[in-house]
């Protein structure tokens, strides 16, 4: 698993497009205003999503809206949809000194640790939903 910013950019394509859709229409281009980000990383976003059946996109200038309940989104569905790497989150440095007692086991040492943060990191991307950060979102409206 590898965290990019696309996660952060799914996050707030989600946010805007359960915020705005019932008022206005939420494209790639405003989607690329509000998030400054490439209209081509958007729309790469979106469509992931898409694939990932979180939300549809009319064609055109359509816009774009939720498929499910944002009560029933959650972190983990978007880092998902986003495309995480089914890789380690943490990666080691390739070439410890193995006469050093620290080097030769430093896997051995770190591994079980990190395989628990990084659980316990899905662990709570799975416990927040898109609901709950759209109620904090109010709070700076």
């Amino acid at each position: 698993m590898q965290i990019t910013s696309r996660f952060t950019i799914g996050i707030h394509t989600m946010l805007c497009i359960a915020h705005f859709s019932s008022t206005k229409k939420v494209t790639s281009e405003f989607l690329s205003k509000s998030t400054n980000a490439n209209p081509v990383i958007i729309r790469r976003i979106l469509g992931q999503l898409k694939k990932a059946k979180l939300i549809d996109v009319k064609a055109g200038v359509g816009g774009s809206y939720l498929l499910k309940d944002p009560k029933d989104i959650t972190l983990l569905d978007i880092f998902k949809a986003v495309g995480a790497k089914e890789e380690q989150l943490f990666s080691f440095h390739s070439n410890p000194d193995c006469k050093c007692p620290i080097g030769k086991n430093i896997r051995s040492i770190l591994n079980d640790h990190l395989v628990d943060i990084e659980n316990a990191m899905l662990n709570q991307m799975k416990k927040t939903t898109l609901s709950e950060l759209l109620k904090e979102t109010q709070q700076y409206l």
